[in-house]
């Protein structure tokens, strides 16, 4: 087999600034041990997310300049629409300058509908999804297919919703639950996919018992390319005619097209219902904009009808996971315990493992992507107690994983920076993790803790 190599070649680049060991200790230790608070321009490799740090196309820079910013009915919006349609073909497609703004719309709708305590099912809610959720009081519950939690088992849709689980649910709580959601792929597990089987399962459910099937979405062409790659009947079918069929079984989308659209910025809310639509576009016009616009620029809706189109291309999908599925490999041979199979937006690090000697509520994951940052200047995020342990009630609970996301920009790092991050793992490994002392917070607020949280060393 040929190598795979970057459908790509690179026009226009962007210095890095190096810094030192000792420089990194005094910036990680002026930003309270969080990676959120550090300068960009302090970051060698910057892995915290894959999202809006995509690098756009020519084709892309080209749309741009058509971009059209008519307050009501630009004909940007409607290049957009149309774009949209052809891949999710949803009734009503409502922008949104990003995905959780979507997602903000959407719970609101369902509280209004179903009151303080309803339940939404979820194979795994991510940060923004639950915290939307559990702001207006619903319980954003997570029902995994049980595989997802051993890091170690090589099973190919770690991301599917527990079916059994769904259904019990369903039959005891059916009255309190409003809506039924997956998401693909499912990221708070490692970036796993979800089977085509799993979708129709879900499905079938949501028919029975009345409910409507809404598909967290961000990362859909990723997730249709595993389908393809592992579910039998789809090899000879293209990634369009899959994430097609992936949608013909909901009833509505949130998307963050700062993803899997090639987008700096941008989202939106599809759905069929009429009802839902006309709230939802109520809304969008309170706190986002017109509906042909909703807080996007008409240079942002040209490059996302650009990027929903380059986005199933087949040549890049194969760069994109066999690039993820390289770091994976390199690390796991060198011990480096890692989820596995590789998922498609970043390579997770199971940090109870590396480090067993940090209790769950010391973060291991953040004390280790603070170690990876003095290693390298390697930036990355914890998904763990740190981000999941704060209860709606207050307490604390450990995590079900402790992981290390290192979410990679789409067409931005070359195989020499992957390279690179192998070797600082390299170099960990060789000195020994036992010196790395875990985490305990200074300051957080009430939500979202991960984001903006001060943290200090444990002291030993």
């Amino acid at each position: 087999m040929r190598t795979i190599i970057e459908p790509f070649r690179i026009k226009t680049v962007e210095p890095i600034r190096m810094t030192t060991v000792e420089e990194r200790e005094r910036l990680i230790r002026e930003a309270d041990y969080n990676l959120f608070s550090l300068k960009s321009e302090d970051v060698l490799i910057d892995l915290l997310t894959d999202s809006g740090t995509s690098a756009m196309s020519t084709m892309q820079w080209s749309a741009l300049m058509q971009g059209d910013e008519s307050y009501a009915g630009s004909p940007s919006y409607y290049r957009f629409e149309a774009a949209v349609f052809d891949l999710m073909p949803f009734k009503h497609i409502i922008p949104t300058h990003q995905g959780r703004a979507a997602e903000h719309i959407l719970s609101s709708i369902v509280a209004e509908e179903a009151g303080k305590g309803a339940i939404v099912p979820n194979n795994t809610h991510f940060d923004t999804t639950r915290a939307n959720f559990e702001d207006v009081g619903i319980v954003a519950l997570d029902l995994v297919t049980p595989e997802a939690h051993d890091p170690e088992l090589d099973y190919p849709f770690k991301g599917n919703m527990n079916l059994e689980k769904l259904e019990a649910l369903l039959e005891a709580e059916g009255d309190r639950i409003p809506m039924v959601e997956i998401t693909i792929t499912n990221n708070a597990v490692g970036g796993q996919p979800v089977s085509m089987a799993n979708i129709r399962g879900v499905r079938k459910l949501c028919d029975r018992f009345g409910k409507p099937l809404i598909i967290d979405s961000a990362r859909f062409a990723e997730n249709a390319y595993f389908i393809k790659l592992r579910e039998a009947g789809y090899q000879d079918k293209s990634v369009k005619e899959i994430v097609r069929e992936i949608f013909s079984h909901a009833d509505g989308m949130t998307m963050s097209a700062k993803k899997d659209s090639f987008s700096n910025m941008g989202g939106w809310l599809a759905l069929n219902s009429d009802e839902w639509a006309e709230k939802a576009r109520t809304r969008l016009i309170m706190t986002e904009g017109f509906p042909t616009y909703g807080g996007l620029s008409g240079r942002d809706m040209e490059c996302l009808a650009v990027g929903l189109e380059e986005v199933v291309h087949e040549d890049y999908l194969q760069y994109r996971i066999r690039s993820i599925q390289y770091i994976n490999e390199r690390l796991d041979a060198l011990g480096v315990p890692v989820l596995k199979p590789a998922g498609g937006h970043a390579i997770f690090i199971d940090a109870k493992h590396m480090l067993p000697h940090i209790p769950p509520l010391q973060f291991p994951a953040q004390a280790l992507a603070v170690a990876l940052y003095l290693e390298g200047g390697i930036r990355t995020v914890e998904i763990g107690s740190l981000m999941f342990g704060r209860q709606p009630d207050g307490s604390e609970k450990p995590a079900a994983m402790e992981l290390v996301r290192m979410a990679m920009p789409r067409r931005v790092y070359t195989q020499a920076q992957a390279d690179y991050i192998v070797e600082c793992f390299e170099q960990m490994v060789a000195r020994g993790t036992d010196q790395i002392t875990g985490l305990e917070i200074v300051k957080e607020p009430r939500s979202l803790r991960h984001f903006t949280a001060k943290l200090r060393p444990v002291a030993l």
